[in-house]
């Protein structure tokens, strides 16, 4: 772990030392993005009118693709921001997007989506006519009430195979005020699912209000994500949520839906064979430019191009810390940032006794093999991490554990190509067998700045527990890995996962832009924001998971 807290010069220098020993010729750098030879950079993904999509019914069926691009966008003052060279222009054109297969060099192909325009349904209505054949809705099919509420929808159709799917729309500032429902069918079946609700409530996990990614004019408004597994058809409704007025037919009416809405369907891209240093070289698997990057951030606690980084005892993890102190507190000094180097580890006592638990095994952004290409060049950075943020991703519990990787590079495609982030929002994830996966890019043990509580996002970290907790307990093992991840991530900041902490609003809906709010250290989302997240059965675990992490860290 030494030089753990590295200054920007050192991210970008030991990524420029990295890149000779990892990069093939340019043609083999990066494996083509959505169906196109593409040389590492990102790729705007555009609708295209005319894109057709597979149907078994009647031989074609209208489908668009789209996504935002992917610039440079630079932090607050407030941020380290490690540079790399600039992004490619906002207006480079594209197709649809392909379906992925895996290449014979044992890649995967990076994923794909597709984008589809949701158009008005008929008041009153819970779907517009059916347009290829499928199942009529089972029995406990739930329809929405009669409502003169403005409502769109598309009618089920055939699709080109995803896993996840989400609604977005134009103005990220604009609410979805009220219900939106998917129905699927699995791939190569006539089986539909029944009408699952996708939640809403998502404007609250993003970055920061007036931050460069917030306000870099890719952003979109958009639900969460829900995984629905191997899918070949879809059916979308989205509905006003009424309110006390009435209309001329005398029944409830609402506000207007937010106007661009869209359903976006995810291809997470075909799993790899098993991945290895010695696999990847005799393969002739390198690493792209961005992919070295992404490794070379961690390259203090594994080697480059590693899949996961190894846990470590609470002794060896102390004594890595220790050890690394000096070296680093010397870097700074000499790049003239001696103030973050004194406020690294806390206080001088617990720079000298720290607190805190083993290492984590964490599996890295190559281990779940992120797509380097989709995210931002450059990494940002905030000053320390006094705060865990804990979140569920909303995205359904019906994934198993060996999926988990598939979910999410389904969020991080989603995240970046519909939603318009420079990465995925999250900095670690952890699945319902407790595993903890590297979220944005970055550095593991280095303060990221993340995009997952809106106005709490600088010195702090979000953690998201992939699955929806609001009527379902959450799996102990995920509570676990919770505990075992902050017990290490808050020990490298002297941070008390029992503690209370200070952290200022950057501005959202329960405190004002400015204001210095006392926060549990290890807190829930609803704690920085009225919301829901992360479920009101996960909330109600994290006592239990302070208690854990502070026992983990010899407290």
């Amino acid at each position: 772990m030494r030089g753990h807290l590295a200054s920007s010069i050192a991210v970008t220098c030991a990524a420029a030392l990295a890149l000779p020993l990892a990069l093939s010729s340019a043609a083999a750098a990066t494996p083509p993005v959505d169906g196109r030879t593409t040389t590492g950079r990102a790729v705007t993904e555009r609708p295209h009118a005319d894109a057709p999509a597979p149907s078994r019914a009647h031989g074609s069926a209208p489908s668009r693709a789209h996504g935002p691009a992917h610039g440079p966008a630079h932090g607050p003052a407030s941020e380290l921001t490690a540079r790399a060279r600039p992004a490619p222009p906002w207006s480079a054109p594209a197709t649809a997007a392909a379906p992925s297969t895996a290449t014979r060099s044992g890649r995967a192909v990076p994923g794909s989506t597709q984008s589809l325009p949701l158009t008005p349904l008929t008041p009153g209505t819970p779907e517009a006519p059916r347009t290829t054949p499928a199942e009529p809705p089972p029995s406990n099919d739930r329809t929405l009430p009669p409502t003169s509420a403005p409502a769109q929808g598309l009618a089920p159709r055939d699709v080109r195979p995803f896993s996840l799917v989400g609604v977005v729309w134009d103005d990220p500032d604009s609410e979805l005020r009220g219900r939106v429902q998917v129905r699927t069918r699995a791939t190569g079946t006539t089986k539909w699912s029944v009408w699952q609700d996708v939640d809403t409530h998502n404007h609250e996990h993003a970055a920061d209000p007036d931050t460069a990614e917030r306000t870099s004019g890719r952003v979109r408004g958009s639900t969460a994500p829900l995984w629905v597994g191997d899918s070949d058809g879809v059916e979308v409704r989205v509905q006003s949520e009424a309110d006390n007025r009435s209309g001329a037919d005398g029944r409830a009416a609402a506000e207007p839906l937010p106007a661009g809405l869209r359903v976006e369907l995810v291809d997470p891209g075909a799993e790899p064979p098993p991945q290895g240093p010695e696999l990847d070289a005799a393969r002739g698997n390198f690493l792209s430019a961005e992919a070295a990057a992404s490794s070379a951030v961690n390259a203090d606690l594994a080697p480059m191009g590693a899949t996961e980084i190894p846990a470590l005892s609470r002794q060896e993890t102390r004594a890595d810390l220790l050890a690394s102190r000096g070296a680093w507190e010397d870097a700074a000094a000499t790049a003239g940032m001696a103030d973050v180097a004194q406020g690294a580890g806390g206080t001088a006592e617990q720079r000298a006794r720290p607190y805190i638990g083993a290492r984590p095994r964490i599996v890295t952004r190559r281990g779940w093999r992120a797509d380097e290409g989709l995210r931002e060049r450059n990494f940002s950075y905030t000053k320390t991490v006094r705060a865990a943020f804990v979140h569920h991703s909303a995205s359904g519990n019906n994934y198993r554990c060996a999926q988990a990787p598939s979910v999410i590079r389904s969020i991080y495609r989603y995240h970046v190509k519909s939603s318009g982030w420079r990465d995925i929002g999250y900095n670690f994830l952890v699945d319902k067998c407790g595993n903890i996966y590297e979220g944005r890019a970055g550095g593991v043990a280095k303060p990221v700045m993340g995009a997952h509580t809106l106005g709490f996002n600088s010195n702090s970290m979000g953690i998201a527990v992939l699955g929806s907790f609001g009527a379902t307990n959450p799996p102990a093992a995920a509570v676990k890995g919770i505990a075992r991840l902050t017990a290490w991530k808050l020990g490298l900041y002297g941070a008390n996962p029992r503690g209370k902490t200070y952290l200022k609003s950057g501005g959202g809906n329960l405190y004002r832009k400015g204001k210095k709010v006392r926060l549990n250290v290890i807190s829930g989302h609803r704690d920085g924001f009225a919301t829901e997240c992360p479920g009101r059965r996960l909330y109600a675990k994290l006592g239990k998971a302070r208690a854990a992490s502070a026992r983990y860290q010899g407290r």
